[in-house]
């Protein structure tokens, strides 16, 4: 079952026409128990993709404020071993990296070959934030969404998976999760009047995922649609899609790992055969 709406290249999309509610018919005790079954799933992917060495995965995680990117951090990354899997957060630019290209930082931060790199928003905020705030100008800002592209068809070129998912939330639903902030101190520290103001930009930042997902899904690279008002939902989707995503691999990771496997044992054996001989060897002098 497909939980995720999937963009395909040159689609157009009406996020307002999307329900950010759905649950596809799932309830949400099954789909506990399924997340945890996808979980088992995806960590021995992730063994595999470890061991063979052969591919990197890198999930970008976008929505507006309080769509839960951390949330399927927490949910669904958690079943894979921290010592391949690296989440990186994009802040404000430093001066430093204002005085490179938008994409300088972000290259940088790619996974490497056996790895799986997480971005808790990612590049995409030099098309949304920068646009939405005017922090560069209309025609640097334009030319970004090819960019964007050639640089994510470098990636694939390199083996490198890309998985893109849009948390899609609706307004009221945020309002309701800001606001459950301000109720639970345990959830506090997490406010910022920023959170509001930037509610204000709603409709602005709505058409600027519009056009993300109109002009950076490629057939190799797709943005996926995530409806995230119901948590439990959203991390099945996105696990779901992930293993989805993987499974493909998992022959040639096996059969990979399995020829690697047969070239050890030959190397150990000549090693053995090696050390009996030189022992013999010493026996006789």
């Amino acid at each position: 079952m497909t939980l995720v709406q999937k963009v395909e290249a040159g689609q157009k999309i009406d996020l307002s026409q999307i329900d950010a509610g759905t649950t596809a018919g799932l309830e949400k005790k099954a789909a506990v128990e399924r997340l945890a079954a996808l979980g088992e799933e995806l960590a021995h992917l992730q063994q595999l993709l470890y061991a063979a060495g052969t591919h990197s995965v890198l999930v970008v995680l976008q929505g507006m404020d309080t769509s839960g990117k951390d949330g399927v951090i927490r949910h669904v990354f958690t079943h894979m071993n921290p010592e391949g899997c690296h989440v990186e957060s994009f802040k404000a630019p430093t001066a430093d990296e204002l005085a490179h290209d938008f994409l300088w930082r972000v290259h940088r931060a790619t996974p490497g070959r056996g790895n799986v790199t997480v971005f808790n928003r990612s590049h995409y905020e030099d098309v949304l934030i920068a646009r939405v705030h005017n922090l560069v100008p209309r025609e640097v800002w334009q030319e970004r969404y090819a960019q964007i592209n050639d640089f994510e068809k470098l990636l694939l070129a390199n083996k490198t998976i890309v998985l893109k998912f849009f948390l899609h939330i609706s307004k009221d639903e945020q309002e309701k999760r800001l606001l459950a902030r301000e109720q639970e101190i345990e959830k506090a520290w997490k406010l910022s009047p920023a959170d509001w103001q930037e509610r204000n930009y709603w409709d602005d930042y709505q058409a600027a995922y519009k056009v993300v997902l109109e002009q950076c899904s490629t057939q190799a690279a797709p943005w996926l649609i995530v409806p995230a008002n119901k948590k439990w939902f959203r991390n099945i989707a996105v696990a779901e899609a992930i293993v989805e995503a993987l499974r493909p691999f998992e022959g040639d990771w096996t059969s990979y790992l399995s020829k690697q496997s047969k070239l050890r044992v030959e190397e150990l054996k000549r090693y053995r055969a090696g050390l009996k001989k030189s022992q013999k060897t010493n026996v006789k002098k």
